[in-house]
């Protein structure tokens, strides 16, 4: 079994390129050209940029499967005058230009990781998303995703190529950065937060279980065609995930109990309602027909997930402590 996967020095990518590896398949890893790991190292293919330009010729040699991770994500203090033509340049124009050379290339399949944002930013308590999408997201991120998932489908409908589609909320785990990274900090430095009465409902994805869906995806027999939400199957509140990370670091729970009405009320005032919605909404996903069509289930739970995902935090905060001492 041969992947290709793009996105391979990223977050997600980075780990289902060793999973292949564990696993005694062969990959080829896409990664900029401009990195010093595209130099002569036959297990990478370089690239210029990700777009409907991009030169794929001899990326797809042997490949049975593209795994797709790569993607323009949320950019903090956007500058760019189209955002929403900027995504589509990269999630939307470059993922169906990838996905047309690899079909004409004889790959297989092409499992596209997409996101749980192509449903929405919220949903209703006790009301998860489904595979099922009711408006197209409002979102510029999401929206991108959107196209391409509408795009691959055509694609593959009219060529002998097999398409799978994962949706992931928030994937966590050993090196997470963003606001994840931020949370954690937090919570080592023993900060009182104004989190302790949360109760809403999140689901999240750990690391290697979304990678798992990612390989189980590309190999199994009834995966084609489908579209698979993910998660740990455990969705916990703010507060819980917060309880949580504590727990593992060793820390003690320093949440004050503050009603979600007034956070909610105090962002708004502050202009900043969408930190509100991350913090006191619900954004759940239902993995069933995930779990009934491939047979599958998380391999890691989400209590063990934030204790590695803790203590990795906690040995990379050390050895950068003994660095800048040393």
């Amino acid at each position: 079994m041969k992947i290709l996967v793009t996105g391979s020095s990223g977050f997600v990518g980075s780990r289902v390129i060793e999973v292949v590896k564990e696993r005694g398949w062969e990959s080829v890893g896409v990664v900029r050209s401009s990195s010093t790991h595209a130099l002569n190292s036959p297990e990478l293919f370089p690239i210029q940029a990700l777009d409907a330009k991009t030169d794929w010729q001899g990326a797809f040699d042997k490949v049975d499967c593209v795994v797709h991770c790569a993607a323009r994500v949320h950019q903090m203090q956007e500058s760019e005058s189209d955002v929403l033509e900027a995504y589509r340049l990269v999630n939307t124009h470059g993922t169906l230009h990838l996905a047309e050379q690899a079909a004409k290339a004889g790959v297989k399949r092409f499992v596209f990781v997409s996101s749980v944002k192509v449903n929405g930013e919220r949903t209703l308590p006790e009301q998860p998303f489904t595979t099922e999408v009711l408006h197209a997201p409002d979102d510029p991120y999401g929206l991108s995703k959107y196209e391409a998932e509408l795009a691959l489908k055509a694609l593959c409908e009219r060529t002998n190529m097999e398409l799978v589609t994962i949706r992931p909320p928030l994937v966590y785990g050993p090196g997470v950065k963003a606001n994840f990274q931020s949370m954690m900090g937090w919570v080592a430095k023993g900060l009182p937060l104004p989190l302790g009465a949360i109760h809403n409902a999140r689901s999240l994805v750990y690391i290697d279980n979304l990678v798992d869906l990612i390989l189980t995806s590309c190999v199994h027999p009834h995966a084609s065609g489908h579209t698979f939400l993910v998660s740990d199957g455990e969705d916990v509140s703010t507060t819980q995930l917060l309880k949580a990370v504590a727990k593992a670091m060793g820390k003690p729970s320093t949440l004050i109990p503050i009603p979600m009405c007034w956070i909610q009320l105090a962002a708004k005032a502050m202009g900043k309602p969408a930190v509100a919605e991350r913090l006191c909404g619900n954004l759940q996903v239902d993995i069933e027909q995930t779990q009934s069509v491939l047979n599958w289930s998380p391999v890691v739970s989400f209590h063990e997930g934030i204790t590695r995902t803790a203590a990795h935090f906690i040995e990379a905060r050390n050895k950068e402590k003994n660095r800048s001492m040393s």
